[in-house]
């Protein structure tokens, strides 16, 4: 007679669970971790620190792909904050072209600037180099 039993989850899936309950509470979750983790036993929260820099947990990706869910999601049931949402959300994106279309005319403007510059320092040395090649050849 066998009796069949269910292996029990160990380390690994007491690790993956936890891990999970951090991601789902954001960056916040695990920073406060790390830093509970220096204050009571250091090598804890560097090594928590370790662990974020290496699975990528430092690097935001989890707000920009609530931010885009949000964005993308569906309509929320309540049809005046739909209207407002996508109003903002047009006209947010209004601004951010305006403002990209500023800064390239900046940097367009400080390239012409830079440019013009260089070719007034390049005709001024072009007119003063034949002057003093004039004045070498009048003193031999």
């Amino acid at each position: 007679m066998t009796t069949a039993t269910t292996p029990s989850p160990g380390i690994a899936g007491w690790f993956h669970s936890a891990t999970a309950w951090l991601d789902a509470r954001g960056k916040a979750a695990w920073i406060t971790l790390m830093v509970l983790g220096f204050v009571f036993f250091w090598p804890i929260g560097l090594a928590l620190l370790f662990y974020m820099i290496w699975s990528n947990r430092m690097s935001g990706h989890s707000c920009r792909r609530s931010r885009s869910s949000f964005t993308e999601s569906g309509s929320t049931g309540n049809t005046a904050f739909d209207a407002y949402k996508a109003d903002t959300l047009r006209r947010l994106e209004e601004e951010q072209t305006q403002f990209e279309t500023f800064l390239q005319r900046l940097r367009d403007a400080k390239d012409k600037a830079e440019f013009d510059a260089f070719m007034e320092d390049r005709e001024k040395a072009a007119t003063e180099a034949p002057d003093s090649s004039e004045q070498m050849h009048a003193g031999s």
